[in-house]
């Protein structure tokens, strides 16, 4: 099923809001308002919308049961309420997505045909673009996006509501950058426990979602995230493959050979729904893949029954930067991983040695940096030996699927941190740590699939004191549907309907 064939011949509203044009100011703390607006009380048969899957809100409003203004306005009072709290987002665009919503609606009224996700509000992560609104252009920068992302445009395109930008603490630049903003105040919290962080990067998007703050939103994976930030807030989160999402940022230009666009959300639906709509080929983006993007909202619902399913507890390395709670996490994401044989699937167990991908991964990155900025590389005996560990772990890989077509492991190695604890682990205690930084304990699980290129998501399974876990899957990038058929019969069949705390 190709995006073709997912837009629906759907009902008219014609139902019209004006917009509203006085400036209510929001809490400390709250995202920097973009225009300005007020909103009316909340209509009591909207609350339902507030954990509505994106797919249904769609097909709530072309069958006239809301309009996209009325959908918009709510969960603009949703950040207003929660915002001031999480920190989730860095500019919020009021009026501009109320403008939106009512040109949405009038396009609906006119007739006309409605794209997937007509009149769905959505955010985006802070250096992604969104045309006239602030978005990071180098670490530390901002300038005012010329040009919508081809994300943005092609989410518009599929009738979206674009609200704004969310906040992208540290890493999400350069991947050494500190975890943390430099006021500790306005760090994005983590909607189980509002002490605690939602990770890094794509956090605010993270804590965006889990709250229902925004039924969707997108991240942006370098080294883990959108996965980390979803595993420990107890969403989906996709890295997609190399090049299935194109990128073309003109107000930060830069190869990403290591950075995929992908969405977050709280079911697999919504997951297949948002990269359909992102994924696929553009002439903008010269390393996009040319094939069509796999048929994500078609794999849904096919079930596992004989899918040959793996199990890695650390990679053959990941004992080295085990923390604490990683015996933890371990017990419960192997436990998860067990329940896909309830499901028909089989699953072994694999003691592969991987060899560890951080000083490799680090050096290659820092050489595609450098490139892009200065032309300078590092010295070509170190990016040779980094080129042959990616080799010899690709050839590891490859031999293992040609026998599987699943591979499961823990996601993050740990449950949300403190942001006290995240603070002195990335600023105070890195020394303490494996190569003296934390940024290979962070991502002890998740960065390879980056440097290799290759798909993989994180679905919620289980918590801990609380605090949500999320299961990582991971296959071949030809195979890439396969995650979404995997991860779609788990939560079908074992789903977490608890809702955070802080919502």
């Amino acid at each position: 099923m190709q995006m073709d064939d997912i837009k629906n011949d759907f009902a008219e509203d014609g139902s019209e809001v004006s917009r509203r044009t006085v400036l209510k100011g929001m809490a400390g703390g709250a995202a920097a308002l973009v225009g300005s607006t007020v909103l009316p009380a909340a209509a009591a048969e909207t609350t339902e919308l507030t954990w509505m899957p994106a797919w249904q809100i769609a097909n709530k409003v072309a069958e006239g049961h809301y309009s996209a203004v009325q959908v918009t306005e709510h969960f603009l009072r949703r950040i207003e309420k929660l915002d001031p709290v999480l920190h989730a987002f860095q500019h919020l665009d009021a009026a501009g997505a109320l403008e939106q919503a009512k040109r949405a609606d009038e396009w609906q009224a006119a007739g006309k045909t409605l794209g997937p996700l007509h009149g769905v509000p959505i955010a985006v992560k802070e250096h992604t673009s969104i045309k006239g609104l602030p978005v990071i252009a180098g670490p530390g920068n901002s300038v005012i996006a010329t040009s919508d992302d081809i994300c943005v445009e092609r989410l518009r395109n599929a009738g979206a509501i674009m609200l704004g930008t969310t906040k992208l603490p540290g890493m999400g630049n350069t991947y050494m950058t500190g975890g943390r903003d430099a006021d500790l105040s306005v760090h994005p919290r983590n909607p189980w426990d509002p002490t605690r962080v939602p990770a890094s990067s794509s956090a605010g998007s993270a804590a965006a979602v889990a709250a229902a703050m925004v039924p969707m939103a997108l991240g942006s994976d370098g080294g883990g995230s959108p996965r980390l930030p979803a595993s420990i807030c107890g969403i989906v989160g996709v890295h997609t493959a190399m090049g299935r999402v194109p990128y073309a940022h003109y107000d930060d230009p830069k190869i990403m050979l290591m950075i995929t666009t992908c969405p977050l959300a709280r079911n697999v639906r919504d997951a297949a729904l948002g990269m359909q709509v992102i994924a696929g080929p553009d002439g903008r983006d010269f390393i996009a893949l040319e094939e069509p993007a796999p048929d994500y909202l078609g794999a849904l619902g096919k079930g596992v029954n004989g899918m040959r399913m793996v199990w890695t507890e650390d990679y053959g390395f990941g004992s080295m930067y085990a923390t604490e709670q990683t015996p933890a996490i371990v017990t419960t994401t192997h436990g998860a991983a067990q329940k896909f044989t309830q499901l028909g699937a089989s699953v072994a167990t694999t003691d592969q040695q991987w060899e560890d991908f951080f000083i490799p991964f680090i050096m290659m990155n820092n050489a595609y940096d450098a490139v892009a900025t200065d032309g300078s590389t590092p010295p070509p005996e170190a990016l040779k030996s980094a080129s042959e560990t990616r080799h010899r772990n690709w050839q590891k890989f490859n031999a293992l699927f040609d026998q599987y077509d699943i591979l499961l492991s823990p996601c993050a190695p740990f449950t949300a941190y403190t942001v006290e604890e995240w603070d002195a682990a990335w600023n105070r205690d890195g020394e303490k740590y494996p190569h003296k930084t934390f940024a290979p304990t962070y991502t002890v699980y998740t960065h390879m699939f980056n440097w290799l290129g290759w798909p993989a998501l994180s679905v919620p399974c289980g918590y801990i004191n609380g605090l949500p876990v999320g299961l990582q899957l991971v296959t071949r990038p030809k195979n890439e549907a396969a995650l979404y058929t995997a991860a779609d019969a788990f939560l079908n069949a074992f789903p977490r309907d608890e809702r955070p705390p802080v919502s």
